[in-house]
């Protein structure tokens, strides 16, 4: 097999597990993120579907699939607060600032370059080249773009304009310290993962490890998701900041203005049924991510190929945006490891883009009745 020099653009999880797989395999890889300070604290909590521990297998990081709470059940509250419907359906919940700084200490430093915002990629024959905005660039035998849902590279692969497709809705989430619900609410829920469903509008919760990965009881984390439909118009004012810069998709903890946070919590007291509303109350710096769609037409050009978000958004409800990831780092592996370079690149195309068609699908589907 040959070895190759290889440039992530993104440094967040499917960035990651792409860099360490490919490097397992002795290629040359580094990662450019463009956060100056890294992407720790930015996530909430996941569901890992099998594709999360698989690659964690891959990695010689096992050890981090157990690293989670267990909910013993689901429920479904009502509006004052009871339970309405209870299924048995045990499920594992991580938390993603845990998962992240677990895998990224699995690169060196000298590997993953903070503060290198990528502006496009060029290719010829022969290599790929990265473009940074501060006018340097870097050279490869294959550029991935695992930039997420702004990707600067999509355009380069596609040969289009890329947009994502605002869905008509906003999820606003929280990460409570267990300790910080009331005794009502934490009875409630605490150990399940609960849900209720309103008019346009659901919220749901479950615990995640605390920040270092503590499982005990009183040292985790509930996490909480408020999916509200936003219109269009108005939502660069939702984006915007404390210090008044709109943001394209998300604001994250500590950049939604007081007065909005404290507008969600009186509608969480007006609107939602008890627990729910204290879990809501109890956060003081909420977040909140605009949902969107986006379907790339392929994901591959000669050295230049997509991976995770960068080529397929799938809204939140399939929780399936760790594990979309994850399954284009393996897959990619696999064929670069038993193809040359462009039969591997166009083999993993073939592999991948059905299977983000159909999760974008099914993202959609779930939430037609919230945008």
């Amino acid at each position: 097999m040959r070895k190759l020099r290889i440039a992530v653009a993104g440094g967040s999880l499917g960035g990651l597990f792409a860099a360490i797989l490919l490097r397992l395999d002795g290629h040359e890889v580094r990662v450019f993120e463009r956060s100056a300070g890294g992407l720790e604290g930015r996530g909430a909590g996941l569901v890992p579907q099998r594709e999360v521990p698989e690659v964690l297998r891959q990695i010689n990081a096992e050890e981090l699939a157990g690293v989670g709470v267990v909910a013993r059940d689901r429920i479904f509250l009502d509006a004052a607060g009871g339970i309405a419907h209870r299924e048995a359906t045990p499920q594992m919940q991580v938390s993603w600032d845990r998962l992240y700084g677990a895998v990224r200490g699995r690169l060196a430093d000298s590997d993953y370059r903070l503060g290198r915002a990528v502006q496009g990629a060029t290719q010829t024959s022969t290599e790929a080249v990265l473009h940074f905005a501060d006018g340097s660039s870097e050279a490869a035998d294959l550029v991935l773009g695992a930039d997420g849902i702004g990707s600067v590279l999509r355009e380069a692969v596609t040969g289009l304009p890329s947009p994502n497709r605002y869905a008509g809705y906003v999820a606003w989430r929280g990460m409570v310290p267990e300790r910080a619900l009331p005794d009502g609410a934490a009875e409630m829920l605490l150990d399940r993962f609960a849900f209720h469903m309103m008019p346009r509008s659901q919220i749901l919760g479950y615990l995640v490890t605390g920040p270092a990965g503590e499982m005990t009881r009183g040292d985790r984390r509930y996490n909480w998701v408020w999916y509200r439909r936003v219109l269009p118009a108005e939502l660069g004012e939702v984006l915007t900041d404390s210090s008044g810069h709109a943001h394209p998709f998300s604001l994250a903890p500590g950049q939604v203005p007081e007065a909005r946070a404290a507008g969600l919590r009186a509608d969480a007291a007006a609107l939602l049924p008890p627990p729910f509303a204290a879990a809501v109350q109890a956060e003081p710096r909420p977040f909140v991510q605009a949902i969107f769609d986006y379907e790339a037409p392929r994901m591959v050009s000669g050295r230049l190929a997509l991976l995770g978000d960068a080529a397929f958004v799938a809204r939140p409800h399939t929780a399936m945006g760790v594990a979309k990831a994850a399954g284009d780092a393996m897959a990619l592996r696999t064929h670069l490891g038993r193809l040359p370079l462009g039969e591997a690149l166009r083999a993993y195309g073939r592999e991948r883009l059905p299977v983000g068609k159909v999760t974008v699908d099914y993202g959609r589907r779930l939430g037609a009745e919230l945008g």
